[in-house]
């Protein structure tokens, strides 16, 4: 019951930050929105909101508790920078720049990396099927990004190297967040990591400063649902299931939010998509699928959770 309770967790967080991305994307397009300005305004609404339903739940003092070591009030820090604010600001620009379903499928080759990462670490073999995963991941990225031609980019390179740089920062968020979990409720780590990086990207960005008067109801609408639904409860969730389930387990089960974010960009914003961008597309979802429906690659992740790494430094 517990393992099946982590896997419905990280897919319902993974189909919400999906739709959240396309949702996203709608504001771009439609509305004077910035990258700076949304990624901290959401993260410093949903951190709050986080860290209320903490306040009002169970262990509220481990809101302040975790901040009474130095050790994991330094983890925290560096989780909220590097992790949190990095992966929130590079996927939000690889959308900015491209669209949602580019950025997610780009960003979800941080399972690739973190394999990458734990075979160099000798933390796991390399397997028939760790190869496998490898070769979809290439294959479909090149189709993805190129749609068949070699000659030339389907996508702005801007979009590429964002995605790039947001799959990067998915897997250190994925990992480094292990050892802050199993000492503190997800809610608190996720809270405080959100308002760490809202905090920091708003001496750059203050939420303030906005044109609220061209913002239609339409535009709050969609703030809101990427505020709570794609932010708040997605990353919730996400960070959740990493109690229960091995960090390389949490990522490939979360196949379903490329697949929600392609869909929605396809149909809801119809932006066009050519059918070598279907092939990659099914490659990437399929490389995911491959380990997340493995049995024994699943037992094996989470008979050695103990064996990953709790730090990355």
């Amino acid at each position: 019951m517990n393992r099946r309770k982590g896997i419905v967790l990280v897919i319902t967080g993974a189909i919400f930050w999906g739709i959240g991305g396309t949702v996203a994307n709608k504001l771009f397009q439609q509305f004077p929105i910035d990258v700076d300005w949304l990624v901290t305004i959401r993260l410093l609404i949903a951190g709050f909101l986080l860290l209320t339903v903490q306040f009002f739940g169970e262990n509220r003092s481990q809101i302040l508790g975790v901040w009474k070591t130095r050790r994991t009030a330094t983890q925290l820090m560096i989780f909220g920078l590097l992790g949190m604010l990095a992966v929130q600001y590079t996927y939000m620009a690889s959308i900015k720049h491209g669209n949602a379903a580019v950025a997610t499928l780009l960003q979800y080759l941080a399972p690739v990396m973190i394999i990458v990462y734990l075979i160099i670490r000798k933390q796991t073999v390399l397997t028939g099927k760790d190869l496998l995963t490898v070769t979809l991941a290439l294959v479909g990225c090149f189709f993805l990004l190129t749609n068949g031609s070699i000659s030339q980019l389907s996508v702005p390179t801007l979009a590429i190297i964002w995605g790039v740089l947001s799959a990067i920062t998915l897997a250190f968020y994925t990992l480094y967040a292990v050892p802050l979990l199993k000492l503190y409720d997800s809610l608190v780590i996720v809270g405080w990591a959100m308002i760490i990086g809202g905090f920091a990207l708003s001496f750059i960005r203050p939420p303030w400063q906005m044109d609220f008067n061209s913002l239609t109801l339409e535009a709050y609408f969609y703030l809101a649902f990427v505020i709570i639904i794609g932010t708040m409860l997605a990353f919730w969730f996400f960070m959740k299931s990493l109690q229960i389930l091995s960090a390389k387990e949490s990522s490939l089960l979360s196949s379903i939010e490329p697949l929600a974010a392609v869909l929605t960009t396809v149909f809801w914003l119809k932006e066009p998509f050519g059918f070598f961008q279907w092939v990659g597309t099914a490659c990437i979802i399929g490389m995911i699928l491959l380990l997340a429906l493995n049995k024994e690659s699943s037992s094996r992740t989470t008979q050695s959770k103990k064996e990953e790494p709790l730090k990355v430094s």
